[in-house]
This record gives C-alpha cells, sequence and structure tokens, in this order.
C-alpha cells in the first residue's frame, strides 16, 4: 500500500520512527540497522512494509529498498513474522545475512535471539536460491554514525523489542563494564547476543 514514507523526525529511537508527513504523524517500527543509517538527519525517506492483523496495522521502515526487500523474504519463510525478521535485520546488515544464507552459515543466523537450528536452516534453504539472484552481497551497511546515548535509550529499545526488562539491564550494565564509552548501536547489538 505504502512503498515509501518522507517526512521530517519528531521522534526515533532504536526500535521506532515517527514521521511527520504534512502535519500527520507516521508510527513506523525500525531496525536498528535503519537507525544507525539515519543518524542525525532530521528529514528522512523510509521504505516501507505495511502489516495488517485483525486489530492493527503496523507499519515498518527501512533506510534502504534492499533492506525491505530482504524483511519481506524473510516473512515469507514459514515461522518467520515481522517482529522475528525486524530482530533479525536489527543482528545481521543486508549483507551479513545474504553471506550467511548463501554460504549456508546457520551458526551466524542462529546467534539471533529466537531463531532455532530449524528455523535457521529453513531460512537458509528457502533463500538461498533468491539472494544469490540479487544484488545483495555488494550492499554497503550505510552510514554509521556514533552516538553517545545513554543506557536507557538502549534499554528502551531492548523491551521494545521485547526483551525482559531485567535481564536486558543486566546484559547491558555488563556489557558497559567492557566498553564503557559503548554507542547505544553497539550496546543492542551485544546485548541481543547476550540475551
Amino acid at each position: 500500500m505504502y512503498a515509501f514514507i518522507s517526512g521530517k523526525i519528531a521522534e526515533i529511537t532504536p526500535a521506532y520512527a515517527i514521521l511527520d508527513n504534512h502535519g500527520v504523524g507516521y508510527f513506523i517500527n525500525i531496525t536498528l540497522n535503519t537507525f544507525t543509517a539515519i543518524g542525525e538527519q532530521t528529514e528522512v525517506k523510509l521504505f516501507t512494509h505495511l502489516q495488517v492483523l485483525e486489530d492493527a496495522h503496523n507499519l515498518f521502515g527501512f533506510y534502504t529498498a534492499k533492506e525491505r526487500d530482504m524483511f519481506e523474504m524473510l516473512i515469507g519463510v514459514s515461522g518467520i513474522g515481522c517482529n522475528t525478521a525486524r530482530l533479525i535485520l536489527s543482528s545481521l546488515t543486508v549483507n551479513e545475512l545474504s553471506t550467511a544464507i548463501v554460504n549456508e552459515d546457520v551458526k551466524t543466523i542462529q546467534a539471533v535471539k529466537g531463531i532455532g537450528s530449524k528455523t535457521a536452516q529453513r531460512l537458509v534453504i528457502d533463500l538461498k536460491d533468491k539472494v544469490k539472484k540479487t544484488e545483495y552481497l555488494e550492499v554497503a551497511a550505510g552510514p554509521v554514525v556514533a552516538d553517545n546515548m545513554s543506557k536507557n535509550e538502549a534499554l528502551s529499545a531492548l523491551v521494545i523489542l521485547g526483551f525482559n526488562r531485567n535481564a536486558a539491564s543486566k546484559a547491558l550494565d555488563k556489557l558497559l563494564k567492557q566498553n564503557p564509552d559503548a554507542s547505544v548501536e553497539v550496546l543492542i547489538r551485544e546485548a541481543l547476543k547476550l540475551l
């Protein structure tokens, strides 16, 4: 229904962005990689996917069309819903995921929270040929902007992604002891591996 939405960023967190498009605020779920790519921009164009449920319509937005296309491939795999696909694309870039699929690197895919052996194998089997036909393996990850954001923002994003607040807080504390200057993106990415 919506191919993309452009607008001013009214609010942004590592889990969602609210875009003001001619006075209408669109709540758009985003991946960590999209959050990183947006960086300090005040206006942005996000490529979107609309999920229609009985009780809700959810928008998912991506910095590149290729990330959106990969998201749509992922949700076409049995057992992978929109939130799981978003989690996968928050843990791995399109390039990393494509490489893992083509090389049948099930361990890399399984490193994503909530992805078991069977789901990872199914993902490889279902998507290997499709990914080989695309240009995803040459995709750059996009501009990375380092931000000095607090533990609270990382914690908020992890809770929005469905993780237990206490467990996420402990994981972040552990990571901050190892690397006190870690950006919010690094904290979330590393926490996803621990949780």
